[in-house]
């Protein structure tokens, strides 16, 4: 008996089973890799906290993380303590720095209180550092943060990234040039109120050599990139300030 393979039926039959076949393939190449994805991400996120603390590989003008390789030690001989704040009551928790910042956003639909913030603790040089994550929206889609500061919210260092900025502008946020401009800026102003940092333009401060203005200086043609900065340190960084008080007390 003769084979049709010009039949609709047949093509239809090849089709499925060949969709079922590469799915089955993607599925299990997915699985297979998760944990190493995983891995990458939590070690990442540790790269990017003790950069905003001071440690990392920089050189005169490039930032550069400290290697996935010694990643973890590090995290570990810096870091003292991680804590998630939620409202008035705040935990240690250890798993601090894997929690999903636009997820818990969404999750607390609005809510303040109901945000699990996490705070990471580090002592350097004899210095206490407060490591803050923050999450927000640039020009095209997510840009991120950690926000490194001292027990009077003065930045100590921070380090930006973003998802799909336009290169040579706003994916600029990640450069030294912009990352260390927030160095020494004050998030609360001469009455202790919380202000966050601007980045603005036209802000007669070119050098940045004012650090209580609660500005920076904006990157040219990169305008809502910076507000993006702007909003998610104002927003996110602001929910902190309850615990940096309750230090004073």
């Amino acid at each position: 008996m003769e084979n049709r393979t010009d039949k609709n039926s047949y093509t239809i039959i090849f089709a499925i089973a060949m969709v079922v076949i590469v799915g089955a393939l993607l599925a299990f190449t997915a699985s297979s890799l998760k944990p190493k994805i995983s891995e990458n991400q939590r070690i990442e996120k540790q790269q990017n906290i003790l950069y905003a603390m001071g440690v990392n590989n920089n050189d005169e003008s490039s930032a550069n993380f400290v290697s996935t390789a010694k990643a973890p030690e590090l995290f570990g001989q810096y870091i003292t303590k991680q804590l998630v704040i939620t409202g008035n009551d705040v935990r240690e928790d250890d798993q601090a720095y894997l929690i999903d910042l636009k997820k818990d956003k969404a999750a607390a639909a609005g809510d303040a209180s109901k945000r699990n913030l996490p705070l990471f603790i580090g002592e350097k040089d004899g210095k206490t550092f407060y490591v803050a994550p923050i999450y927000g929206k640039g020009l095209w889609d997510a840009i991120w943060g950690y926000v490194s500061m001292d027990e009077n919210m003065v930045i100590q260092g921070a380090y930006f990234d973003h998802k799909g900025e336009t290169p040579g502008l706003g994916a600029n946020i990640k450069e030294r040039f912009f990352m260390d401009d927030f160095i020494g800026e004050h998030l609360l102003d001469a009455k202790g109120n919380f202000k966050g940092v601007e980045v603005a333009k036209g802000n007669g401060d070119p050098t940045n050599e004012n650090k209580t203005d609660n500005k920076v200086d904006a990157i040219a043609g990169a305008t809502i990139t910076g507000n993006g900065v702007t909003a998610m340190i104002k927003s996110d960084l602001k929910l902190y300030k309850p615990y940096f008080d309750n230090l004073k007390n």
